[in-house]
């Protein structure tokens, strides 16, 4: 049976050996991203709201996106190797990477903070022992994981997750135009399946991964709303979805590259607008593991149309933290729960 393995800041290094040992046997990667605002990664969006005009639908997302990747810190990101049939290793099939993160420092929201430690998430271990973003990214470059056209990475509506690793890997926020964050995706992933866009292929196939995994036939192991179980989870799903659906073969020119909700998919059906949710896209609404309240949703955006994108603002949404009450250009601030004023800042950083 696949087995998960906890990754600290003590054994990092030699977990990433293993890893790279593994790799050129098992090219296939599943990847999950948990951070602090939300257990589903693909839509926090309530922590920031980009305000400007928008050439369009996949703009404003992505905007949005940019700004709560920039502004946020991982917690969990969960890794899972497999061969081309769907094969895991033996004695360890996936590694759930645990970064530092404080409480006290850094940003999150209280609900979202309960539901990682009733998933079984300790915070003070993560601040004494967990792993540094950049060492990570080091390790990762060498890893044989990425700049690889012989690795395939698997997700599950995913484009937060590759938001937050191109700006792990970069070092650098993420870019400002939609176009250069896919270009270098392209480089630091070339493959990339999103399950989220390839059940286009199926009617019968809706909602989050469990969902999904469920309809399949496909059982979980370890801890739900945990990276690594997560990520598990998802190659599982993948593998047996390649196999009822595509017949064991993805056509790659079709549905490699492409990240549910974001980029070229918004032309397509999985990017029509909700009027149920008031401007709300269908993309949006159906996140990994359940239906948000409507305050919870990405509104769409500001202008629509074909205007020129200006300089982009963002609002920030409920949140606490023990930070500074006054927010500063840059700079984060101590957001309660409720419905109150949003703040607003410049977003700066990107190409």
């Amino acid at each position: 049976m696949a087995r998960i393995r906890d990754v600290w800041a003590p054994n990092l290094e030699a977990e990433m050996r293993n890893i790279r040992d593994l790799i050129d046997h098992f090219p296939y990667v599943a990847m999950v991203v948990s951070q602090s605002i939300s257990i589903d990664t693909e839509f926090p969006g309530v922590v920031a709201r980009p305000i400007g005009n928008f050439k369009t639908s996949s703009d404003y997302h992505y905007q949005t996106m940019r700004c709560n990747v920039d502004l946020l810190k991982i917690i969990q990101v969960g890794v899972t190797l497999a061969n081309e049939e769907g094969e895991f290793p033996q004695e360890c099939s996936t590694w759930q990477f645990n970064f530092r993160f404080s409480l006290i420092d850094d940003m999150f929201t209280p609900d979202s903070v309960e539901q990682l430690q009733k998933a079984g998430i300790d915070f003070q271990r993560h601040e004494e022992f967990g792993i540094l973003p950049n060492d990570f990214a080091e390790l990762m470059i060498t890893s044989g994981m990425v700049l690889s056209h012989d690795t395939r990475w698997i997700s599950f509506h995913s484009g937060y997750d590759f938001g937050y690793f191109v700006k792990l890997l970069t070092a650098e926020s993420l870019p400002t135009t939609e176009d250069a964050f896919f270009s270098l995706l392209k480089i630091w992933f070339p493959t990339v399946y999103d399950i989220k866009f390839l059940m286009r292929a199926s009617k019968a196939l809706k909602g989050g991964l469990q969902e999904v995994a469920d309809d399949l036939g496909v059982l979980r192991i370890g801890a739900s709303q945990q990276a690594g179980s997560d990520s598990l989870l998802t190659a599982s799903t993948f593998f047996k979805m390649r196999e009822i659906y595509f017949d064991d073969h993805i056509d790659d020119a079709e549905y490699s590259g492409k990240l549910y909700g974001l980029g070229q998919t918004f032309s397509m059906s999985n990017g029509l607008t909700d009027p149920a949710r008031g401007g709300v896209t269908i993309a949006e609404r159906d996140d990994r593991g359940s239906v948000r309240d409507a305050h919870n949703q990405t509104p769409g955006p500001n202008n629509g149309g074909n205007q020129q994108s200006q300089p982009t603002s963002m609002t920030l949404g409920p949140m606490s933290a023990g930070l500074q009450s006054v927010m500063t250009p840059g700079g984060y601030g101590s957001m309660n729960n409720g419905p109150q004023a949003y703040m607003r800042t410049m977003v700066g950083g990107g190409r």
